[in-house]
């Protein structure tokens, strides 16, 4: 869960969101990461126990629609609005700069990735080039250009493989070395998943 929600404010964030009108586990969830511009998501684990705390306390009721629970604000739950509207108006500051500082994060992965992969497509293109004339321009016994060399045979191949095992091991220990939040965990995670499609597209 983000930093933002600490302290039991995530409880004050549902009734927020509740004030606005009925609505199941699920769509609080979409409304957060929207509010979150996609990058946090609260999971159910995180969401429903506290819809069902906030029930046990009378803040919220619930009524059974399409095999879903459907969570509606009660007038205690209004009430503690209210009485909390000064803590609100604060929280909505602090998930504005909490959104600003994990785009800001978001950017900056995604750049360096590109230049990651960018050097990746250089060195792949610059290894092909190296690697044709000796695959197509070696005189052949047959009718048939003679079979490729081993991919060992390549220097720039074996940087290649260096290179990946380094990034590997710098990128793991920055990310435990950082005590990353959940949030910024599955930024990254999405940042590689496409600098993943990246190559498979490259290497089409």
């Amino acid at each position: 869960m983000t930093a933002v929600f600490s302290h039991g404010r995530l409880r004050l964030y549902l009734l927020k969101l509740l004030d606005a009108g009925p609505k199941h586990g699920y769509e609080l969830i979409r409304l957060l990461e929207e509010r979150f511009l996609g990058l946090y998501a609260p999971s159910a684990g995180t969401i429903y126990p506290r819809l069902q705390r906030l029930e046990a306390d009378g803040l919220v009721s619930h009524t059974a629609a399409g095999g879903r629970k459907v969570y509606e604000i009660t007038d205690l739950g209004r009430a503690e609005l209210r009485q909390r509207a000064g803590e609100l108006t604060t929280l909505e500051s602090d998930i504005d700069a909490s959104v600003e500082d994990l785009s800001t994060l978001a950017g900056e992965i995604r750049t360096e990735v590109r230049g990651s992969v960018r050097d990746l497509k250089r060195e792949l293109r610059e290894a092909a080039r190296q690697t044709r004339p000796a695959r197509w321009d070696r005189p052949a016994p047959g009718p048939r250009p003679g079979p490729p060399p081993a991919a060992g045979a390549s220097p720039l191949l074996a940087e290649f493989d260096q290179r990946l095992a380094t990034f590997t091991v710098e990128v793991g220990a920055l990310v435990r070395a950082g005590r990353l939040s959940d949030v910024q965990l599955r930024t990254a995670i999405r940042i590689l998943d496409g600098a993943l499609d990246g190559m498979r597209r490259l290497l089409r």
